[in-house]
Order: structure tokens, then C-alpha cells, then sequence
């Protein structure tokens, strides 16, 4: 008796023509009305290639793109013709451009912001614009895409579960120097923007707060001179010494590899609140990433405490 629910056996010719049917339909960009709102748009940090299909909708669709360079944005739109109306947004006409960006949002249109490659407001114009925006109770929307810090950190080869993004150094010695210092101990990736012409004096200093850690050095992420050098510091300082560089540049350096265990004492004095509150395990996991002692050894000695 025949199962109602079978289906008749399709060709391996159908299923084709029906992903490249599907793949066609998701590629076309989609000219549709867009709800009234601010929309972050990130775009390539050089491979035009590198933009998602909804940020193509976005910028067919949207009232008004704001650019922080509108000669780079137009060669964006040109390369996918796309024909939106673009204005210029920068750090030297927020104060002019803010309000009445405000206002076209209040009157029902729709904005996007991008800024000259990958993500906005990361180490962009734009923050001031987003928070007007929670002010007023405007929406804002998203469009995530490109970004020159996870780019750097996911091809560095360093830890990636916890990291500090801390845009550009300081160009003078003294406050570069402060700034290292300020995060030296911090147990995470450190990731920094920098130029060429200064990349040789920032990992002087660099050695002289880190040490010689380990560090990566990547430049021109996605364009056609993409180049990603590794070593310790002064492997590095030596390499930039030989060969200049050239483009931009994103450093990343390894969390500190050595950590000053706390003394029986120490670990005594911390243990003893954090037990009467978060309890053995809790306790123990927050000590041991403190001290520098294996969670093992913590847990043991915070079960003493407590039985004693």
C-alpha cells in the first residue's frame, strides 16, 4: 500500500536549476521601502568584494548615506551602481550636520552611516550621531560586515577569547609609553591601529613596557599586498628595520605569559570574603585567574577554609 506521504524522486537536473535559481534570487539586491532610523553599515576594509547583501539592500533603499569621505563612498556605490544620495559626515561638521540628521530621522526617513573602511564608530565618526539618536528615541539598526580588528585578531594566531581593542597610539613617546603601561597587565590580546611611518618607534617602545612578547603585525588585511609578520618584538623591530612598511598597519600582542603567584597569605585574605558570598567553586575560579595558582590548588584550599 503506498505511503501517502512519499514523494516522487527528484532529478539531479531539478535540484540544480533550483540552487541556481535561489542563488541568483539572493544575490539580486533588494530595492524595498526601509523603516525610518539610523543604519550602521559596516563595508570593506579594501576587497570590494567584502560587503553582505544586506548592506547592498541598505544602500540601494536607504534616504541618505552619510559618508566621513564621499569621494571613497561614491567608488563604493559605483562599483555595485548603486545611485543613493550621499552627504558628507566627518568629525569637523558634527555640530552642523547632528541636527538636522535628527530631524530627517524624526520626519520619517532613513539613514545609513558608513565610514571610509569596515565598521563605524570603531575608531570612526559616529558615536555622538548614535547616541542623539537614543536620546530622541529614534531606531537604530545594525548591518555588521567588515571589521580591521577581528581581521587582525583572527589571523594573528594569538588568544582570541578575551582581547582589547585600543585604537591608535598616542604619537608622541611619553604618552605612548603611558598608554602601554596603562595596559600592560591586562590578561588579553592586545589589538592597536598604527601607521607606517611610526610602526618602528611604537614596538621600541612596546618592547621597552611589554618585554619581548610575542606579536603580530598586520598589514593591508584583504587588499592585493595583504602581508601578516609574526615573531617576538625585537624579531619584528629588526623586520621593519630591513624592509620599511607601507599601508595600514593592525598590531596585535600576546597577553603577558607569566604571572607573580600570590603567597598562602595573600591567597588566605582573598578567599575568606569571597567564600561567605559566592561560595567554594565561584570563589576559587576568581582567585585562581587572579593569582596565578591552578584552580585545582584554590579549590583545595577553599574547602580548608571553609571547614575550618
Amino acid at each position: 500500500m503506498p505511503n501517502d506521504n512519499q514523494t516522487d524522486p527528484v532529478s539531479p537536473d531539478t535540484i540544480r536549476r533550483a540552487q541556481k535559481e535561489q542563488s541568483q534570487n539572493a544575490a539580486q539586491i533588494q530595492l524595498s521601502p526601509l523603516a525610518p532610523g539610523l543604519y550602521i553599515v559596516a563595508t570593506p576594509i579594501g576587497n570590494l568584494r567584502d560587503i553582505t547583501l544586506r548592506a547592498l539592500d541598505i544602500l540601494a533603499s536607504v534616504d541618505l548615506v552619510l559618508a566621513e569621505d564621499t569621494r571613497r563612498a561614491r567608488i563604493l556605490l559605483g562599483a555595485y551602481n548603486l545611485k543613493a544620495s550621499v552627504s558628507a559626515y566627518h568629525d569637523h561638521n558634527v555640530a552642523k550636520k547632528l541636527p538636522s540628521v535628527i530631524k530627517h530621522i524624526s520626519q520619517g526617513k532613513s539613514v545609513a552611516l558608513i565610514s571610509d573602511a569596515g565598521t563605524p564608530l570603531v575608531n570612526d565618526p559616529g558615536y555622538k550621531l548614535v547616541r542623539a539618536c537614543i536620546e530622541e528615541k529614534l531606531p537604530i539598526f545594525a548591518a555588521p560586515g567588515a571589521s580591521a580588528v577581528l581581521a587582525g585578531l583572527v589571523s594573528s594566531g594569538l588568544p582570541p577569547d578575551k582581547f582589547l581593542f585600543a585604537g591608535f597610539l598616542p604619537p608622541k613617546p611619553t604618552a605612548r609609553r603611558l598608554a602601554l603601561r596603562s595596559v600592560a597587565s591586562v590578561p588579553a590580546s592586545l589589538i592597536y591601529f598604527e601607521t607606517a611611518k611610526r610602526i618602528e618607534a611604537c614596538l621600541v617602545d612596546m618592547q621597552m613596557v611589554f618585554g619581548d612578547r610575542q606579536i603580530v603585525i598586520a598589514r593591508e588585511l584583504t587588499k592585493k599586498f595583504e602581508e601578516i609578520l609574526r615573531g617576538s618584538i625585537s624579531e619584528l623591530i629588526v623586520c621593519v628595520k630591513e624592509t620599511p612598511l607601507r599601508g595600514e598597519i593592525v598590531v596585535v600582542v600576546a597577553p603577558p605569559s607569566t604571572q607573580e603567584k600570590w603567597d598562602e597569605n595573600a591567597v588566605r585574605a582573598a578567599l575568606l570574603p569571597l567564600l561567605k558570598t559566592e561560595g567554594v567553586k565561584r570563589a576559587a575560579a576568581t582567585i585562581a585567574e587572579k593569582s596565578g595558582h591552578r584552580k585545582r590548588e584554590i579549590y583545595n584550599m577553599a574547602l580548608k577554609l571553609k571547614d575550618e
